[in-house]
């Protein structure tokens, strides 16, 4: 979806001089502005937001007292560190995913003790994501390159650690690049998202959303699919086993966050859908993305195709920005569900993180 004439059950919002379009019944405001290059959401102690801001070596608070949908204060609580992008607590605790490291910070004052060192850090995709699910700690670690045979097998994985670092295990691997990770309410189980590779084309191969098995092969860099090579692995005869996507969308559209929607704000049938933020294509000739759609839970699998959420951040002529025609002025990184059961987007283009609240039927 554009910023053109809503398709039905569609309505279009003005915003900061924009138009955005959500469903009928859905108000977009923002909860922050001015946050930098804000990226990873979550929530801490006191159910106040604790976000990322890799490029300025931050980790900020953002909290709303008075409830009104609007951060008052946005603070920092821990600066100098190496492009910090995962968060996740256990209790008071704070874990942070550096690019070469993740360490935690067991009270605001304290030193960080480093929990997992070493990570690579050489080459491309640099954030690291962490989730902790059953007292266990698991990173992604996105690959070094677009098509490559890495040497260390950390890369394009998401590995497994006991809380304090021990048990290193590669949990899944053939990940090109899973940026975020969420577990699924009803069953516990991992979902992650998986940017693919480049150079195939405008329409290939799809971008994807996984649910992830332990010792689960996805693909990469052999295979894009189950059974389809990557041309230059033609020879390659292990793609049947690679382990199919929950979810497909659009090559390029670069899903990065996601989250199951757990707050009662929402009408009903919104209860355990998943929402994708999508960062937006960079080199397609038509660009795709930017916006953040949702795909319906049932029994704790999806059904049918995604939807468009919230879109319009892309505008005039459908071209790509690094190119310098059209316009965006925003890009999807993550998504929150808010104590008060709004949905939170943060946006590295427009340094701003946005709140969704259902108003009621129109």
């Amino acid at each position: 979806m554009d910023g053109g004439t809503p398709p039905p059950g569609y309505a279009t919002q003005q915003l900061l001089g924009h138009t955005l379009v959500v469903p009928a019944g859905f108000v977009v405001s923002v909860f922050a502005e001015r946050v930098g290059d804000v990226r990873m959401m979550v929530l801490g102690p006191g159910r106040d937001v604790y976000a990322s801001q890799s490029a300025e070596g931050r980790v900020v608070r953002l909290r709303d007292a008075n409830g009104d949908g609007v951060a008052e204060e946005v603070s920092t609580v821990v600066q100098g560190l190496n492009s910090p992008h995962g968060l996740a607590f256990r209790g008071d605790t704070m874990y942070v995913a550096e690019t070469n490291r993740v360490v935690r910070f067991d009270h605001p004052d304290a030193a960080p003790v480093v929990v997992v060192p070493e990570l690579p850090d050489d080459g491309g995709h640099f954030t690291r994501t962490l989730l902790i699910q059953d007292d266990r700690l698991y990173v992604s670690v996105g690959s070094s390159c677009n098509l490559c045979d890495e040497r260390d097998r950390r890369r394009a994985a998401v590995v497994r650690y006991g809380l304090d670092g021990s048990a290193e295990t590669l949990f899944a691997t053939g990940l090109r690049n899973s940026v975020g990770l969420a577990a699924q309410p009803e069953t516990g189980a991992i979902w992650a998202t998986n940017n693919d590779r480049d150079n195939l084309g405008d329409d290939l191969p799809p971008d994807r959303v996984n649910v992830l098995q332990e010792g689960g092969f996805y693909g990469w860099p052999q295979c894009y699919l189950p059974g389809r090579n990557n041309p230059e692995y033609a020879e390659y005869r292990g793609c049947d086993r690679a382990v199919g996507p929950a979810v497909t969308l659009p090559a390029h559209t670069a899903p990065l966050g996601l989250v199951f929607y757990t707050g009662s704000m929402f009408p009903a049938e919104y209860r355990g859908d998943l929402f994708i933020a999508l960062h937006g294509s960079w080199n397609r000739s038509t660009p795709v993305g930017y916006e953040v759609v949702r795909v319906s839970i049932e029994g704790g699998q999806p059904v049918g195709e995604w939807q468009g959420f919230v879109s319009g951040w892309l505008e005039g002529p459908r071209r790509v920005l690094s190119y310098g025609v059209g316009r965006v002025w925003g890009r999807p990184v993550d998504v929150l569900v808010a104590p008060d059961g709004a949905l939170l987007i943060s946006d590295d283009e427009g340094h701003r993180i946005y709140r969704v609240a259902y108003a009621g039927a129109p």
